[in-house]
């Protein structure tokens, strides 16, 4: 297929809630889709890579952390229309983290915290809010 994932065709991606004393890790999106939003760590799954080994080193790659098991929770799609981007997401979700979560893509992410799931910051990205309606 030639093209871009997500926007000339569905691209698959992966997302991982990281669940830590009552709270979920969250990065502020400085890229499309959805620049400005709140979102899990994630990004897209590459040929031949396990969703939930993907949504491990995305995870590792944006905040730092060590990731150990994870868990299945849902898939997700992002249809959005105003950027053209159109994604299906596998989300994982785990309480197996170790380290100290800190801001290791300046370039693509603004700010990383740790949020109460009732009390998530806005606007949150689809996906976000999707595997939140799943963990509640």
């Amino acid at each position: 297929m030639n093209g871009l994932p997500g926007i000339n065709f569905p691209g698959v991606g992966c997302g991982l809630v990281i669940r830590r004393d009552g709270k979920v890790l969250l990065c502020r999106r400085m890229k499309a889709p959805e620049s400005g939003h709140w979102s899990i760590p994630g990004g897209k799954v590459d040929h031949l890579e396990p969703a939930f080994e993907a949504a491990r080193r995305e995870a590792n790659e944006e905040t730092g952390l060590q990731i150990g098991e994870v868990s299945f929770l849902c898939v997700t799609e992002q249809i959005i229309p105003d950027e053209k981007q159109h994604w299906v997401a596998f989300i994982y979700v785990t309480d197996d983290a170790s380290g100290d979560a800190i801001l290791t893509e300046p370039d693509k992410l603004s700010e990383i915290g740790w949020f109460d799931l009732d009390n998530p910051p806005q606007p949150m990205s689809v996906f976000a809010a999707q595997a939140f309606a799943h963990l509640r």
